[in-house]
């Protein structure tokens, strides 16, 4: 079964906080935020964190009771929220231990994704398809997963309530319950894009203030996102929903590389066209009549930190010459290697998107394509 038939079908019961699930078995102290230098080691970090959460989950599932507690918990995204609570209705240290250990794990992610280690919960728990509800509610002791990032996985580790771990097919639906445990990575996006934002303002790219003497009293001409559709990969059963985003790249006013990144949260599925009507470029912060687009996705694993450093240290080499240069290869060339490897971090590209451009533009990739239109934003 295809990725998108399995996303559409499936419904997330409950994103919820680690806590209060179990009899507080400790995690592993996170590591400290990485460098640049050390991203490869960063992606493989979320990875070992989400692995110890499930396997810890999966041996408090030993307990029936918090079994049945978890299992009315995923049924609807309230009774998860209650759950999450420290108040829960299990013993006050057992709860605290939980929680603390969490938290804990959070931080370890957070740092992991060069976030600030006060975002707070970034865990979750869910149902990994909605035709495990008849077993799991039969009695059928459940597996527990994390939602991987290497989408080519022939295999998903996953444990039982003994802690033993288990491989199952990745590329077929398990019969047996399986909860995955999983970052709410729109949460992570929405952090993501701010500090990538100031990172690469700290950096000269996309000063803040560039386009405040352009701004014309009556108002600025945009690029509108009428509609989008990345295509349909055949994405296996354990893979969540993507978060993605846009980095848009040209020439300031000031004659300086100039890049804005742009949260696309709803665009989730593969095979899925959405129509966000959503502003993708501000043409008065752009000094020439072109800029690309570069279509990123958060796989759970990226490191946004490192991204805008990376990015920014190749960007910064490249002058204005008197004329439009594309940007797209350069903004390429600074992505990690390991982005390049298992998962497709790099979603689609579009070069030389004009003010005046209209209608369906289809990617470099051939991953997807876009409807576009200009759009006047008229100040009140």
């Amino acid at each position: 079964m295809s990725q998108s038939r399995l996303r559409r079908a499936a419904v997330a019961f409950a994103a919820l906080p680690l806590l209060a699930l179990g009899a507080g078995q400790a995690l592993a102290a996170p590591a400290p935020t990485p460098t640049p230098a050390s991203a490869p080691a960063a992606v493989s970090k979320v990875t070992a964190i989400e692995d110890e959460v499930a396997r810890t989950l999966a041996a408090s599932l030993a307990d029936p009771a918090l079994r049945e507690r978890l299992r009315a918990a995923t049924a609807t995204l309230a009774d998860g929220a209650e759950l999450a609570r420290r108040d829960a209705g299990l013993p006050g240290s057992a709860a605290r231990g939980l929680a603390d250990a969490t938290a804990r794990a959070d931080r370890g992610i957070a740092a992991a994704k060069g976030l600030g280690a006060d975002l707070g919960p970034l865990l979750r728990v869910q149902l990994a398809d909605p035709s495990m509800r008849a077993a799991l509610d039969a009695g059928t002791a459940p597996l527990v997963a994390t939602a991987g990032t290497d989408e080519h996985a022939r295999t998903v580790r996953a444990y039982d309530t003994a802690g033993r771990a288990r491989g199952l097919d990745a590329g077929t639906l398990p019969t047996r319950p399986v909860y995955l445990v999983d970052i709410d990575t729109a949460k992570a996006l929405t952090a993501g894009i701010a500090l990538l934002q100031r990172e690469l303002a700290a950096q000269g790219i996309a000063p803040a203030a560039a386009s405040d003497a352009a701004q014309a009293a009556a108002g600025w001409w945009g690029t509108k996102l009428t509609s989008v559709q990345v295509n349909d990969d055949e994405e296996p059963w354990f893979k969540g929903a993507a978060e993605m985003f846009s980095l848009v790249s040209g020439f300031g006013l000031d004659g300086k590389v100039r890049v804005d990144s742009v949260a696309m949260p709803y665009l989730q599925y593969d095979g899925t066209v959405y129509y966000p009507n959503q502003i993708l470029v501000n043409w008065s912060n752009y000094k020439y009549n072109l800029a690309d687009v570069v279509l990123m996705e958060d796989d759970g694993d990226t490191n946004y930190l490192a991204l805008a450093q990376a990015v920014a240290a190749v960007l910064l080499t490249i002058a204005d010459q008197g004329a439009y240069i594309p940007l797209v290869n350069a903004v390429l060339a600074a992505l990690p290697t390991s982005w390049w490897t298992d998962d497709p971090d790099y979603v689609e590209s579009w070069y030389t998107l004009a003010r005046t451009s209209s209608g369906r533009l289809n990617g470099a990739r051939g991953n997807g394509w876009m409807t576009v239109e200009p759009y006047w934003v008229s100040q009140l």
